[in-house]
C-alpha cells in the first residue's frame, strides 16, 4: 500500500514537470528567462545573504520564482490532483482505519557499541490515513509521531503503563486525535492549533484560533503512574477522555 501511494505521487511529479517543460518551451523564452532571473538572484542573495542587500535579493528571487512557476497551467494542474489525491485517500482512511500491530522481540537487537536496545515504535509518521492502537492488549512504549492528513486514536486502556510519566506527542497538519485515558490516570495535555477545538475532560474549547491551552490533573506532580500529552496541528480537534 505504501509503494502505490508513493508511485501515484511520483507519477503526479513526472506528469506535472513534463507539462511545465512543454509549456515553456511553447510559451518562448519569457518565462524560462524569468525563472533564470530568479534563480540566480537566489544564489547571489544567498551568497551574499549577511548583507541587506542580499536577504532582499534572496527572498525576492524566492517569491519571483514561485510566482512565475505558479502562473503556469503545468503547476496549477500539479497542485489540484495532489489536492484531489489527499481528499481521496482521507475519504479512504475514515472508511478503513489502519490498526498498528506491535511486534514484542524476545531478543532485542543491542547497538554494537553499546548495551542500547532498539526498539519498533508501534504508532508511526503517516502522511495518509487513519491509524489506531489495536483493540487487543499491547505493550506500550512513548509515542512520538508527526501526520499529514488523517486521524489518530490511542486507547491506553489495553495496555499497562509503566511507573513514571508516559509521553505522547503527536504533530500533525490536518486531522483530529482521540486519546482515551482509564479513570485512575493522572494527566497533563497541551494542545496547540491553528484552527479546531480542544476537548480534555471537562474542559471545552469549542473555538480555538491559533492558540495553545493546557490542563493538568491536580496530583500529576505527585502521581507515581501518568501520562503527558503534546499535540499540535494546524488545522484539527483533541479530544481526551476517561474510559
Amino acid at each position: 500500500m505504501t509503494q502505490t501511494k508513493t508511485d501515484h505521487i511520483s507519477w503526479l511529479i513526472i506528469i506535472g514537470v513534463v507539462l511545465l517543460l512543454l509549456e515553456l518551451s511553447f510559451q518562448g523564452p519569457d518565462a524560462i528567462i524569468l525563472l533564470a532571473i530568479a534563480a540566480g538572484a537566489i544564489y547571489i542573495g544567498r551568497k551574499k545573504y549577511r548583507s541587506s542587500f542580499g536577504k532582499l535579493l534572496f527572498w525576492g528571487g524566492i517569491i519571483g520564482f514561485f510566482v512565475t512557476l505558479l502562473n503556469t497551467l503545468a503547476i496549477k494542474f500539479l497542485l489540484f490532483a495532489i489536492l484531489i489525491y489527499a481528499v481521496l485517500r482521507f475519504a479512504q482512511s475514515k472508511q478503513a482505519p489502519s490498526y498498528i500491530e506491535p511486534t514484542i522481540q524476545d531478543n532485542p537487537t543491542v547497538a554494537s557499541d553499546g548495551p542500547t536496545i532498539k526498539r519498533t515504535p508501534f504508532m508511526k509518521n503517516m502522511l495518509f490515513g487513519r491509524q489506531s492502537t489495536p483493540d487487543h492488549a499491547y505493550e506500550w512504549h512513548d509515542v512520538n509521531i508527526q501526520c499529514g492528513i488523517g486521524d489518530t486514536i490511542i486507547d491506553l486502556s489495553n495496555t499497562v503503563l509503566p511507573k513514571g510519566e508516559s509521553v505522547i506527542v503527536i504533530r500533525g497538519f490536518i486531522g483530529n486525535v482521540k486519546i482515551l485515558v482509564p479513570y485512575e490516570m493522572d494527566v497533563s495535555a497541551t494542545h496547540s492549533v491553528i484552527a479546531g477545538t480542544g476537548k480534555i475532560f471537562e474542559h471545552h474549547e469549542p473555538k480555538m484560533l491559533n492558540q495553545t491551552v493546557s490542563f493538568q490533573s491536580e496530583s500529576y506532580d505527585q502521581a507515581q503512574q501518568k501520562v503527558k500529552i503534546v499535540t499540535s496541528m494546524i488545522v484539527g480537534d483533541l479530544e481526551v477522555k476517561r474510559t
